[in-house]
């Protein structure tokens, strides 16, 4: 059985079906399907992308699975009251959705990072102090907190920028939104792994600023696995040995994007711009 990891979807729910077709033909078979998460806002259709993705997974018996993007998380603080909705949201429909309640449900039960067959899957990034180990039992953390009953007072608490730098003696929420920076916000870092949330719409950092992409970072502990990642549209698609970047700005106009993790086929869908690109996600 082959494994397909898709970039962010963000509400483009077409799109995700003509690329879900082009897998089963590849596949010609069972198939894995990861998502490596923001299935939702920005694009058109948010509340059928994320139906479909809940309905794709109950039926795999385990062979699809969604993790938790910043956007994802975003929708489940503004369905429960604990942050306000944005300008560029499009959540109405999901907010309004007779199931709405069912949906945030499943999505609160989604990881935020995965490790398949050597590969370590996260929705951002990983800080440079962390293994693959140590950051699957953080991302645990986390996902403890969400499905138990304090979620809706952590995810009120979950916003802000502080602290930036990761410390193994960091506790409670201080540690809880250090750890969800890295997984769903990281993109640029100084050289000791200070996370930047200043610069969102390029490749890397002003010249003489010092900001690395978190890849980059000397030291890195997560070398000797291959790391699979979204959210930074303006990368585009990145395949090395050891790193593969999906967001390839689809609902900016670019592509989705299907990697077989098996083989490292490569399979895309062209999308509409359906925002104007700003390079922030």
């Amino acid at each position: 059985m082959k494994t397909y990891v898709i970039g962010d979807l963000q509400g483009c729910a077409h799109e995700a079906e003509a690329l879900l077709d082009k897998i089963a033909q590849d596949a010609r078979g069972d198939a894995r399907i990861l998502f490596v998460g923001d299935l939702i806002n920005r694009g058109p259709e948010s509340l059928l992308a994320l139906r479909r993705m809940k309905a794709l997974a109950e039926s795999s018996t385990g062979r699809v699975e969604a993790l938790l993007g910043n956007h994802d998380l975003h929708l489940l603080a503004v369905a429960a009251g604990a942050q306000k909705a944005s300008k560029s949201d499009t959540l109405e429909e999901i907010l309004a959705a007779p199931d709405r309640d069912e949906l945030m449900a499943w999505l609160r039960q989604r990881p935020l990072a995965m490790f398949v067959d050597a590969h370590l899957l996260v929705h951002a990034g990983v800080a440079p102090q962390w293994d693959a180990a140590q950051t699957m039992a953080l991302a645990g953390e986390v996902e403890e907190v969400l499905r138990g009953p304090g979620w809706i007072d952590f995810l009120a608490n979950m916003y802000g920028n502080q602290p930036d730098r990761w410390d193994d003696n960091l506790q409670g929420i201080d540690r809880l939104r250090c750890i969800v920076n890295a997984l769903t916000r990281m993109r640029l870092c100084l050289p000791d792994g200070t996370m930047d949330f200043a610069h969102k719409e390029s490749e890397s950092g002003p010249i003489g600023s010092g900001l690395l992409p978190w890849f980059e970072l000397p030291g890195r502990r997560t070398m000797d696995v291959t790391v699979v990642f979204g959210h930074w549209s303006a990368l585009g698609l990145i395949l090395r040995p050891n790193l593969v970047g999906l967001d390839s700005g689809c609902v900016w106009g670019g592509k989705l994007t299907a990697v077989c993790l098996d083989d490292r086929g490569l399979l895309q869908v062209d999308c509409p711009e359906y925002r104007p690109h700003s390079g922030k996600a």
